[in-house]
């Protein structure tokens, strides 16, 4: 019964992760600035990797193995943050202006 439920708990957590990871990869591929497509980007990794990381941890049952698995995943939240805050901070001192939609030019009224 028990293992019914653990695994039930980490398909659970595995489908969040493909669903993040999908979610990030469209939003990489169609988002117009860098600044739009770091945010896909660092939530996809974070909440994709990390839910599956801490779906594989469940799925060792709470061995070394799982522990190790919980580290790595507590450092991607750390460092995916910090990368895209970095990533996002050398965009703007750089110069690049985050994208503006334009309105369109309409012939004014005769």
């Amino acid at each position: 019964m028990i293992e019914i439920i653990i695994n039930s708990i980490v398909i659970i957590l595995c489908c969040i992760g493909i669903f993040f990871f999908i979610v990030g990869t469209i939003g990489l591929f169609r988002l117009p600035d860098v600044y739009s497509r770091l945010h896909a980007t660092t939530k996809c990794d974070t909440l994709g990797g990390g839910s599956i990381l801490i779906a594989l941890a469940i799925y060792e049952k709470f061995s070394f193995n799982s522990f190790k698995l919980f580290v790595i995943a507590f450092l991607l939240l750390i460092t995916s943050s910090t990368t895209g805050h970095t990533i996002a901070r050398a965009a703007y001192k750089s110069g690049l202006m985050p994208w503006q939609k334009k309105e369109p030019d309409f012939p004014k009224g005769e």
